[in-house]
């Protein structure tokens, strides 16, 4: 077996597609099992379909693709019980647990004066909390064979500055950078080193759908995708409208890898600039 992550196992939630899945199939790639978590049901808040029982499946069928073992499990990461079951299933039949990937979050928009406290307080607890959750179900499972470990967290470049119409969104984003930040402070010791990406808007259904949409073209009537391009582009200092799921899985990879061996609390930008161009 070959690859930057070989005999190392990862825990990723939010693994049936998108993001997430292709996170699961890079390190699969590079040696590493996965342990793959998702809701696979639909959130309330969440203006666009969420990922299905049949996505989680494929992420399976591909990380298999890559001949390295699975352990999948649908669990919500409101729900911290369910993850410690997840995670403590799929390291009974992979063995460890070396690499954690706090990916699972949702959007939604709306100004300040039309954000409800359920759409508020559901975006905190999925995107902060659930964040949290995973960590805390994890963290047994990476101390107990002494040997580090990694933990990315999915931030955005929302966590960096500011974005209309998702306080709220930012405002989890921008929490992760002081999760992640105490986490390396505190775990530092065991050689756990724990890191934020922060990518730009990323072609996944969770950009690509309606609502997106027209938080960016404001009174269009049926905006396209196309015309969305050509505003997302705009963001960005580099001429590319959004990231593809693989640039920012490049990135992770690295930084579980041991090229990343001295890095820890660190915020990552894969976001074509966006930060520095705001």
């Amino acid at each position: 077996m070959s690859g930057r992550l070989a005999g190392k196992v990862a825990f990723i939630t939010g693994a049936a597609r998108g993001q997430g899945r292709s996170h699961a199939v890079k390190l699969a790639q590079e040696g590493a099992d996965v342990i793959a978590v998702d809701l696979c049901a639909d959130i309330d808040v969440a203006p666009y379909p969420l990922a299905t029982p049949d996505d989680l499946a494929e992420t399976v069928r591909l990380v298999e693709a890559a001949d390295r073992r699975i352990v999948a499990a649908q669990a919500d990461v409101r729900d911290l019980d369910a993850l410690t079951v997840a995670v403590d299933a799929g390291v009974a039949e992979l063995g460890r647990l070396d690499i954690v990937l706090g990916n699972a979050g949702i959007a939604q928009y709306a100004p300040i004066t039309e954000l409800t406290a359920h759409q508020w307080s559901t975006m905190i607890d999925v995107n902060l909390t659930g964040v949290f959750h995973t960590v805390k179900a994890a963290l047994p499972h990476l101390l107990a064979h002494g040997d580090g470990g990694s933990i990315v967290l999915t931030s955005s470049a929302a966590g960096l500055r500011g974005i209309e119409n998702c306080a709220h969104y930012c405002a989890a984003k921008h929490g992760l950078v002081g999760m992640m930040k105490g986490l390396a402070l505190e775990l530092g010791r065991h050689r756990i080193r724990v890191n934020t990406v922060h990518p730009t808007t990323v072609n996944t259904d969770m950009v690509q759908n309606p609502a997106t949409y027209d938080l960016f073209l404001p009174g269009k009537e049926n905006p396209t995708q196309e015309q969305f391009a050509r505003i997302a582009q705009h963001l960005n200092v580099l001429p590319e409208p959004w990231a593809e799921p693989a640039d920012v899985s490049a990135a992770i990879a690295f930084l579980c890898s041991d090229e990343a061996r001295l890095v820890t609390g660190v915020s990552f930008p894969v976001d074509a600039g966006m930060a520095v161009r705001w």
